[in-house]
C-alpha cells in the first residue's frame, strides 16, 4: 500500500504522544520535512491557480483571509501568504502543529535553545 505524505504525517502525529526524547525528536524532524513538502506542493498549486491575477486582486484575497499585506509586496510573497492560509487548515498541517506544540510542552523542539 502506498502512503501519501499527508497520511505519513498523520501517522507520525499519532505516534508522538507515546514517544519521548530522541524518538520524539526523530518523529518531529520527519514530520517537519513532510509539512514543508506539503506546503511547497500547495504553494505551486496556488501559484498556478492565481496565474494572471492582478496584484491588487491578490492583495484583496490575502487581506480577506485575514493577513496583512499591501501592493508593495511582490507576487511571490502574496502567493506564499495565500497558500499559507489554505495550508494551515489542512489535516496534515493541523496535525503537525499539534504535534510540535505537544513536543515543545515536553521539552522537545527542532530549534535548539541558545
Amino acid at each position: 500500500m502506498v502512503t501519501t505524505a499527508t497520511q505519513r504525517l498523520l501517522d507520525l502525529a499519532s505516534l508522538a504522544p507515546t514517544s519521548h526524547d530522541e524518538d520524539l525528536l526523530r518523529l518531529l524532524e520527519e514530520a517537519s520535512a513532510l509539512y514543508q513538502q506539503g506546503f511547497d506542493t500547495l504553494r505551486g498549486v496556488v501559484a498556478q491557480r492565481v496565474d494572471g491575477t492582478s496584484p491588487e486582486v491578490l492583495v484583496t484575497a490575502v487581506q480577506a483571509a485575514g493577513l496583512p499585506c499591501d501592493v508593495s509586496q511582490d507576487r511571490d510573497a502574496l502567493v506564499v501568504l495565500l497558500a499559507l492560509t489554505e495550508w494551515e487548515m489542512t489535516p496534515a498541517a493541523l496535525a503537525y502543529s499539534e504535534m510540535a506544540e505537544d513536543a515543545a510542552r515536553r521539552g522537545v523542539c527542532l530549534v535548539p535553545e541558545l
